[in-house]
C-alpha cells in the first residue's frame, strides 16, 4: 500500500511514525517504540548559558516561512531517515496545514530549525537541525513557548537523546504514551495563532513553570 498524507496522519493518531533506513532507500517502515520520548511542556529547561544566548540576541524566529529548507537542513547529515518520499509526504502535510516548521535566522541565513506534525493538542516533533552553536536549542525554546501558548498538552519527541534530556525530555512507556496521545488528539490547540515572544518573554514563561 502506498503511503499517503492521510495514511500518515492515521499512523500518528495510532501512535506510530514512519522512517526510512537511509536517504536513498525507497522503503518506509512504521516505528512504535517500546519507550517513547516526550518533552513535558512544564519541564523544559533553559540553562543559564542558553538564557544568556537568548538575551544577547542577533537572531530572529519565524513560523512556517521556510518549511522545505528546514526539511533539507534536517536531512543534511551523513545518515538520515528522510528519503525523497518522506520529504514529499511532509511537504504535502505542510500544504494542508498539518505540518509546521519553526526557523531561526541570523543575518538572513537559516541557522537552525525544527519541524513536526500537529493533531489536536499534540505536536509530533520530527527532526531539527543546527548550523550554529545553540541554534537548535533556540528553536526548541521558541517551539515549547508556542506549544504552551497554543494549548498543546503533548510534545512527542519520539526518542530521547542526551541533547533532549538536558532540556527536560523524558521516556514513558508505550501504554503511557498512548494514554496521553488519546487525551491530546481529542482537544483543540493552535500552532500558528500565538505571537512570537521576545527572548525575555520566553525565558520568563519557562522559568515560571520549570
Amino acid at each position: 500500500m502506498d503511503l499517503t498524507p492521510e495514511l500518515l496522519l492515521h499512523g500518528y493518531s495510532a501512535g506510530i511514525f514512519p522512517m526510512a533506513e537511509r536517504r536513498d532507500d525507497p522503503e518506509i517502515f512504521w516505528v512504535d517504540p517500546r519507550r517513547r520520548g516526550i518533552l513535558p511542556l512544564d519541564r523544559f529547561h533553559i540553562s543559564r548559558s542558553l538564557a544568556r544566548r537568548m538575551k544577547r540576541g542577533g537572531f530572529s524566529v519565524t513560523i512556517d516561512t521556510a518549511f522545505a529548507a528546514v526539511l533539507d537542513g534536517c536531512a543534511d547529515r551523513a545518515e538520515t531517515w528522510i528519503n525523497s518520499e518522506i520529504r514529499l509526504l511532509y511537504q504535502a502535510l505542510f500544504m494542508t496545514g498539518h505540518a509546521h516548521s519553526l526557523e531561526v535566522w541570523e543575518e538572513g541565513e537559516l541557522i537552525g530549525g525544527v519541524y513536526g506534525v500537529t493533531m489536536g493538542a499534540a505536536f509530533f516533533g520530527e527532526s531539527m537541525f543546527s548550523r550554529r552553536r545553540d541554534a537548535s536549542k533556540l528553536a526548541l525554546a521558541w517551539l515549547v513557548d508556542r506549544l504552551r501558548l497554543g494549548g498543546f498538552i503533548l510534545f512527542d519527541t519520539q526518542f530521547v537523546t542526551d541533547h533532549l534530556a538536558s532540556l527536560g525530555a523524558i521516556e514513558v512507556s508505550r501504554a503511557e504514551y498512548h494514554r496521553r496521545l488519546k487525551q491530546a488528539i481529542t482537544r483543540q490547540a493552535d500552532f500558528t495563532g500565538p505571537p512570537i515572544g521576545t527572548p525575555q518573554d520566553v525565558i520568563q514563561r519557562n522559568t515560571q513553570t520549570s
